[in-house]
């Protein structure tokens, strides 16, 4: 056998097979063998069937395989003794393959393109900066919170005159007849220069508008119509008032605060702003641990500026995932995956390089974490943990044990971003929550 490497670049490379009759015929002969010892052949006893006539049923088939055997491990072996990193699995030149004989040939020629990186280098220490965000709340973030949660928990009327924040049910014409859609209006979404048209109707009252100028969010899903559909909706038309709807805010009182929290929980106005204030704050804390993780990643990524192999790793992701995506769908993803892989590298390296290991116990804990987070809403706090085991050991097992892959590989990211944060320079910032949609819109 001779395995040899052919490097067409700094990251693709071809890895050339040569079989001869040596390499692969005693272990064809055993099989063989085998085969006549166990095979039920008509005319024969079990058994007894003639080597030769096996040979002529089962040869090229039992060739086949072995033949794939002795290259899949003998390629892993070579793969293995490499420096470089392999990414994803090596691909077989499919056009040599098609012109192999089987009945005749004695001496083979394979032939793998492969993808792989090295001399991967990940710099830390001051001149790495990263920047740790917590969330400012502003009083008015929690009163519009508290608003909104009075107005989920409020009581539905029906009041005779329309006013300000309310839904009027009524039907949308054109004044040619072109269209005619009946739907809820939420007059939150009306303009104000048009929101006084909308204000003191009654049932049966009818108000001219121009839906494109009146309406100021998107009129696909206001008036629940099709892109084409909104195009039209310009021009004049009416609205006739069927009904108007409007929700009573929930009074702020202990049933509501129950409601919300559970009995007790919370027992004043001002324990309810504190309560909401600090679920908010945990929340937006938890994104902006992510989106702080996320540009940390995106720096090390840089940093280390590695050279994936795009050709051969767009071939792989469409060969490997054969009929379920698409070129285009390849080419349009791939900006994802390759920065995905670079991060994979890095922590790979990072850990390895420094000893950083996640220990079972740490995934337990991380799988008790998301589990408690599914159910923080669902008031099961008491039954949920009587049966954390059970619920984390279900989870962990399922989908074949790539979850407990998954949460391995996570808890290994945690453990390594923690470790680059103590070596970089990281500063802390308090923003408030429009900053902090500012720097998700950027």
């Amino acid at each position: 056998m001779e395995i040899t490497l052919d490097k067409h670049s700094a990251n693709q490379a071809s890895v050339k097979i040569k079989l001869n009759e040596a390499d692969y015929q005693p272990k064809v002969d055993a099989k063989l063998k085998d085969y006549a010892k166990k095979a039920v052949i008509k005319g024969f006893r079990p058994g007894k069937a003639p080597v030769s006539m096996v040979k002529r049923m089962y040869g090229t088939s039992v060739l086949v395989d072995e033949i794939n055997n002795i290259l899949s491990s003998s390629l892993n072996d070579y793969l293995k003794s490499q420096t470089f990193r392999i990414l994803g699995d090596p691909l077989p030149v499919i056009e040599d393959a098609d012109k192999i004989n089987w009945e005749t040939q004695k001496e083979f020629d394979f032939e793998y393109k492969i993808g792989f990186v090295e001399d991967v280098k990940v710099e830390l220490g001051d001149q790495l900066e990263a920047t740790s965000y917590s969330i400012d709340m502003d009083e008015k973030e929690v009163e519009n919170t508290i608003e909104n949660l009075r107005s989920q928990y409020g009581k539905m009327t029906n009041p005779e005159t329309s006013e300000e924040n309310d839904f009027l049910y009524g039907d949308l014409k054109a004044e040619d007849g072109s269209f005619e859609k009946t739907f809820s209006l939420p007059l939150s979404k009306v303009d104000g220069r048009s929101l006084k048209k909308f204000i003191g109707l009654k049932k049966g009252d009818v108000v001219e508008l121009d839906p494109s100028k009146a309406i100021k969010e998107d009129l696909v899903s206001t008036v629940g119509v099709s892109e084409e559909e909104a195009a039209k909706l310009s021009g004049k038309f009416t609205f006739t008032v069927q009904n108007i709807n409007r929700t009573e805010l929930a009074e702020l009182n202990q049933e509501f605060f129950d409601k919300l929290f559970g009995e007790g929980q919370v027992d004043s106005e001002e324990a309810l702003k504190n309560k909401v204030r600090e679920i908010m704050a945990e929340n937006y804390n938890k994104e902006l641990k992510v989106f702080s993780d996320e540009k940390l990643k995106d720096k090390l990524i840089a940093s280390a500026n590695i050279d994936l192999p795009e050709v051969f790793l767009k071939e792989w992701l469409l060969r490997a995932n054969d009929g379920k995506v698409t070129a285009e769908q390849v080419e349009k993803e791939y900006p994802i995956y390759a920065k995905q892989l670079s991060w994979t590298i890095i922590s790979n390296e990072l850990a390895s390089a420094n000893e950083i290991q996640a220990e079972h116990e740490d995934v337990i804990e991380k799988t008790k974490e998301m589990i408690r987070e599914q159910f923080a809403s669902s008031g099961l706090g008491a039954q949920l943990e009587a049966s954390m085991d059970m619920f984390v050991d279900n989870y962990l097992k399922g989908n074949e044990g790539q979850n407990y892959m998954q949460m391995l590989t996570s808890v290994q990211n945690d453990k390594v971003l923690a470790f680059v944060k103590e070596k970089a320079n990281v500063k802390e910032e308090k923003i408030t929550v429009d900053k902090f949609q500012d720097l998700l819109a950027n």
